[in-house]
């Protein structure tokens, strides 16, 4: 997979790094997607946006640290995550029991 050539060198090579893995970015795509259509579901939202959590605090870091750039979007889309777990919290809450 090429790096994208209008990217801080920082970014290239976090990226680097993920292709270096190899099975990292693979795994991250099944789980995004899958979770995303699980978010589509009323039944599995709650599941869905779990498993988009952790993911999406690597992406929130990654701009935090590396590329702020994309901050105010992914702060955005952080808040709509946050949000739908709120809702969702009667049956998140059986995780921490």
């Amino acid at each position: 997979m090429p790096i994208p050539g209008d990217i801080s060198a920082r970014m290239a090579e976090n990226f680097e790094a993920f292709i270096a893995i190899g099975w990292l970015l693979p795994l991250i795509a099944v789980v995004e997607i899958i979770a995303g259509f699980l978010c589509l579901t009323k039944k599995y939202r709650a599941l869905g946006s779990v498993m988009l959590f952790p993911i999406m605090i690597g992406i929130l870091l990654t701009h935090i640290l590396v590329a702020p750039e994309g901050l105010i979007i992914v702060i955005v889309l952080f808040a709509i995550l946050l949000w739908n777990l709120f809702e969702n919290r009667a049956k998140i809450q059986p995780l921490w029991k």
